[in-house]
């Protein structure tokens, strides 16, 4: 299991995180672009935080967005790892309604 980087734990980056989602209306703003209106909770760091960490609280580095869309942008943090989407099959029980009626 991977750790949380301590950074998003801090107070100046929760602030940062409510003003930037406040900015976008809680609006995804990749579903947005696509013409959807998705509830979002997460906020983004367009260039990563591990990269460019002077970019941390830049606003113009960062977005809201929706769960789904911010594990596509991030493939490498699912389940397993190693950046690969596992696709998962669905199975589907096809259930008739029995004929005879029970008393109770």
């Amino acid at each position: 299991m991977k750790k949380t980087n301590p950074f998003y734990k801090t107070t100046a980056w929760k602030k940062c995180r409510e003003a930037v989602l406040a900015r976008d209306n809680y609006l995804c703003q990749r579903c947005l672009r696509n013409g959807k209106l998705t509830p979002a909770f997460v906020v983004h760091h367009i260039d990563p935080l591990k990269d460019n960490p002077d970019k941390a609280f830049d606003e113009s580095n960062l977005e809201s967005v929706c769960a789904s869309c911010h594990n596509r942008l991030h493939p490498e943090k699912g389940r397993g790892g190693g950046g690969v989407e596992k696709r998962r099959k669905a199975r589907i029980i096809r259930a008739a309604p029995n004929d005879e009626a029970v008393a109770f």
